[in-house]
């Protein structure tokens, strides 16, 4: 049988594949079994930050895999604890839990975030308000934090406690905590599964205000928008703000599993032993290789992916069969007058890897290292294709 057939029968189907089957990479071109090159425009949404197999990371995960791959969270290992000191000491944050992905990332900050509420309010404090159009993760409990009802249909009931807002609306989120005892608000700085939609600098701010004046504790979700993607280490450090917590994971081990949720001065100490855990959480191999992405986060790397977003924004906007381009540094949504779904079957097909979001959007999460050439050579397949009627 072949890979597509063994996997059409013994994988469940909850991922409709392209027809491509990859064998090989390097940087931001990857190679499949049809012995076509593929230009990466997509980085396996959003992880592979650094590109396919880049040396010093190839050389850091070898090394330490060498040593040892797991001990459990029962003992002290070197990579997760330089890892927990460079994230503390590049945001300003106090503590770091280590987990797997994303939704568990999340999932820890809204444990803190209930717990803190329940010890400096009382336990009835424990809603957590997110916004319409957000994606916060697959389990049942980020289901329900996320604000987009597709997700939440065939999985009911999901987890109490969660109000979703209208993003831009003050007034909505006062009568919410009118009506709600709330611990959190939980928002993405750009909704990047909700359409790559930036929030207004202006709202957020007047967010982060009320939150303080109510004393509501802020949690930034940087699972997408962090380490690096945005031209900044993190999206929040755009709009000049500190959130009580932030939760990051895809890109920050550069393709291997890693979610971390940072606790600020005040929730440093909310967790008590036995309070969470996580078997794999701060494995030292996907550790060691997120010591190796961090270390490669520079300010000129930064500068860089401000640049690369720029080229973008400047190659798209206006061409012929592109409606509006809109997103921050490597994070880009395209709004295509054909439908999304051909944009990116013929992208394909034309050798640009590509992703979409929602309401009908093209998405772009290049490698933060891609090659200027590289890219302009697949934006130049993009907008051939999108110029099609």
């Amino acid at each position: 049988m072949s890979i597509t057939e063994l996997d059409k029968q013994y994988i469940a189907h909850t991922y409709n594949r392209f027809p491509v089957e990859f064998t090989h990479g390097k940087g931001s071109v990857l190679y499949g079994t049809d012995g076509k090159e593929y230009i990466d425009l997509g980085s396996g949404i959003g992880v592979t930050s650094l590109g396919i197999s880049p040396d010093g990371w190839i050389n850091a995960v070898t090394e330490q895999i060498m040593k040892l791959q797991h001990t459990s969270n029962l003992y002290y290992t070197e990579p997760d604890a330089l890892l927990a000191k460079t994230l503390c000491e590049r945001t300003g944050y106090k503590k770091v839990f280590f987990s797997n992905s994303g939704a568990e990332a999340n999932e820890c900050a809204i444990k803190a975030a209930r717990k803190y509420a329940a010890q400096t309010k009382n336990s009835e404090h424990y809603t957590i308000v997110t916004l319409n159009n957000s994606f916060h993760g697959r389990t049942l409990t980020t289901l329900a934090a996320t604000g987009q009802p597709k997700f939440h249909e065939n999985f009911q009931p999901l987890t109490p406690g969660f109000v979703h807002a209208t993003a831009e609306s003050i007034y909505e989120l006062e009568a919410i905590t009118a009506k709600y005892k709330v611990a959190a608000f939980m928002i993405e700085c750009i909704q990047g599964e909700g359409g790559v939609v930036p929030l207004d600098p202006e709202y957020v701010h007047e967010l982060f205000d009320f939150a303080k004046y109510h004393d509501i504790l802020t949690i930034v979700d940087e699972v997408q928008t962090g380490n690096g993607r945005t031209g900044k280490l993190y999206s929040y450090m755009n709009y000049g703000l500190q959130p009580d917590i932030i939760t990051t994971a895809k890109g920050l081990a550069g393709g291997l599993p890693i979610g971390a949720t940072l606790l600020n001065e005040k929730l440093q100490d909310v967790f008590e032993y036995g309070d969470h855990g996580s078997t794999f959480g701060g494995n030292p191999v996907s550790c060691a290789a997120a010591n190796y992405v961090m270390s490669q986060i520079t300010d000129e790397l930064m500068a860089d992916v401000a640049k690369k977003g720029e080229i973008i924004k400047k190659e798209l906007t206006g061409a012929p069969g592109i409606e509006s381009v809109t997103g921050l540094g490597l994070m880009v949504g395209v709004k295509t007058t054909r439908p999304v779904s051909d944009v990116v079957k013929e992208c394909l097909q034309n050798g640009v890897l590509c992703l979409t979001a929602a309401h009908g959007i093209l998405r772009l999460l290049p490698a933060l290292n891609i090659p200027e050439e590289l890219l302009i050579k697949a934006l130049g397949v993009i907008k051939d294709v999108c110029a099609k009627q």
